[in-house]
């Protein structure tokens, strides 16, 4: 239930702003599930040129090698406000998965992040988004942060900082999600002011390459890969109006270079219109029909944190983890494979679907597949990959160990390639082969 308001402009939207402020915080002051763990300021974190406050959320539980979600709060709100708010829910995953989360916060009047002036929209540029670095940078020594695993999120003006660091500092985070912002770059000024009218009334409208070649200009140079994006926004919000959805997929499907023509469109909720770019789905853009600006709305956060990959259990933490070792090989002929591949100049994405055609369930599984020459494995969701070159076994995770006859399972990683980036091939499961999908 958060809003961005525009602090430069009318007593009516300062005054809109206010009510539903007021209506954060009350949903932060329902009672939460207790927890020794606490939401803790961190000082002397590294380079900090506006003055932000940094927040570390560290469960019970850490794993070893966490993942580290950065969330960013909005315009008039806090670290706190979002923590015990609209972003509880990545709290009870980060409780049950051993993340480790950071907010950020804004501390000059209204609380908004820079996302206008010249040194906001460029690598370290001395604004917001290099005192965030610094918190990054500091969370990853701290932690032992998995660095494949590093995600943001926002919410409105944190959801524009959401795709202002995706687009600056892309090889850092591997996926953002942004909960109703503008694409990076929009909300540039040139007159001192950090409120763009033309950008948030949705009519500063730009082709697919500008909008890229926009981000890309954030980090001159570089050639590798961008983070998956995933982008909400309601079709009544009259705060950042519902065109800057469009604008945000144009950018962030040239980014990936993948079409601007959905590969699939579902409705997860009655309400919701979600359509994914690219064969392994890059880019998501999910609209809610008849909301305005106060999303994440209920049920949108766990869409999230599935998206941003951080579902996934902790794996080496200091407390007993149970693990599936029972393994049930189906009959001859009983599994399917399908590989799907998204590359760009060195790397890829790779998404694998594994379909039980027998009759008997699957109890716990081990798929072996063979990498192209060149290709390497950096990252991966849904399995346990090793080694990361070559003839590679992919492990079941405690909660995918069991598929049911005609039952599917999906996992997938990233990679490097030196000009090969074909799909893997050989698919064995529990060492019986399988056919191609």
């Amino acid at each position: 239930m958060t809003l961005t308001r525009k602090l430069w402009s009318s007593t009516a939207a300062i005054v809109a702003a206010a009510v539903l402020l007021a209506a954060a915080v009350a949903l932060s002051l329902v009672p939460q599930p207790a927890s020794a763990a606490s939401l803790v300021r961190v000082t002397n974190f590294g380079t900090n040129p506006t003055n932000l406050n940094m927040y570390v959320y560290a469960p019970d539980t850490v794993a070893a090698r966490p993942a580290l979600l950065v969330m960013i709060h909005y315009c008039t709100g806090s670290a706190s406000a979002v923590h015990n708010g609209g972003g509880r829910d990545f709290v009870t995953a980060a409780d049950r998965n051993g993340y480790v989360i950071v907010y950020p916060e804004a501390t000059r009047d209204g609380h908004c992040f820079d996302v206008s002036t010249q040194n906001a929209l460029r690598r370290n540029g001395g604004s917001d988004s290099t005192g965030i670095m610094s918190m990054v940078s500091y969370a990853r020594q701290r932690y032992n942060v998995d660095p494949e695993r590093i995600v943001v999120a926002g919410i409105s003006s944190g959801a524009m900082m959401t795709n202002v660091l995706a687009a600056e500092y892309p090889d850092v985070f591997s996926a953002g999600s942004a909960f109703a912002g503008v694409p990076a770059g929009c909300f540039a000024t040139t007159d001192g002011s950090m409120w763009n009218s033309q950008c948030s009334g949705g009519t500063l409208l730009k082709t697919p390459q500008q909008w890229g070649d926009q981000a890309r200009a954030m980090y001159p140079g570089y050639t590798g890969r961008y983070p998956r994006m995933q982008l909400w926004h309601g079709t009544n919000d009259t705060t950042l109006a519902y065109p800057n959805f469009g604008e945000a997929l144009d950018q962030w499907t040239n980014l990936h270079g993948v079409s601007r023509t959905p590969a699939s469109t579902d409705q997860p909720q009655s309400n919701w219109t979600r359509t994914r770019y690219g064969a392994t789905g890059v880019v998501e853009g999910i609209s809610a029909q008849g909301t305005g600006h106060d999303v994440p709305t209920a049920g949108m956060v766990g869409y999230a944190i599935t998206f941003l990959g951080l579902d996934r259990p902790p794996t080496g933490t200091t407390t007993t983890t149970t693990t599936t070792t029972t393994t049930t090989p189906p009959p001859s002929q009983g599994c399917s494979v399908k590989a799907a591949v998204n590359a760009w100049n060195t790397g890829l994405t790779e998404t694998i679907t594994i379909t039980n055609t027998s009759a008997t369930a699957v109890n716990g599984w081990k798929l072996q597949f063979t990498l192209p020459g060149g290709q390497t494995i950096t990252g991966g969701w849904s399995a346990t990959y090793s080694p990361a070159t070559g003839q590679v076994t992919a492990t079941n995770v405690n909660y995918n160990a069991q598929i049911a006859p005609s039952a599917q399972v999906s996992i997938g990683f990233q990679a490097t390639h030196t000009g090969n980036s074909g799909p893997a091939d050989g698919f064995t499961l529990n060492g019986v082969r399988c056919s191609a999908a």
